[in-house]
């Protein structure tokens, strides 16, 4: 009686396989990302992220960051990725690894390419808001 309920379960399971190929197929041909808007709100979060890479993009990952005086991101490297900082809001600076300071001011935008440390920090008296892009460099 054992072996035959084993065989039942074991029929259940490849009766399902039609299926797990059919969504894996279905997966990679929506692998083409699409166009959308992204609705950036906040709403007391001091980082949102807005879109994640693949598959909703090819390589483009970006965000939302809000600081408080005095604060900063934190201290990070760019890797393979270039980035883009665009202020959307109060007053901050771009710290890269080789003690240049960029600053940064609602209307400004900065770039960081590959490999460079960076961090960003809340240089004014009030929140400080940005967006950010980042893209695998070639």
């Amino acid at each position: 009686m054992a072996l035959s309920h084993r065989f039942v379960g074991v029929v259940k399971l490849v009766s399902l396989l039609p299926l797990c190929f059919a969504a894996v197929v279905a997966q990679k041909s929506a692998a083409q990302p699409e166009a959308k808007v992204i609705k950036a709100d906040m709403q007391g979060k001091d980082h949102l992220r807005l879109l994640d890479g693949p598959p909703e993009t090819f390589s483009l990952r970006s965000g939302a960051v809000a600081l408080q005086p005095g604060k900063a991101v934190g201290k990070h490297n760019t890797e393979t990725y270039e980035e883009l900082v665009v202020v959307l809001e109060g007053e901050g600076a771009m710290l890269l690894n080789e003690g240049q300071e960029l600053p940064l001011k609602m209307g400004t935008v900065a770039y960081c390419p590959p490999n460079t440390e960076h961090d960003v920090k809340n240089t004014g008296s009030t929140v400080f808001r940005y967006m950010y892009v980042v893209a695998k460099a070639k």
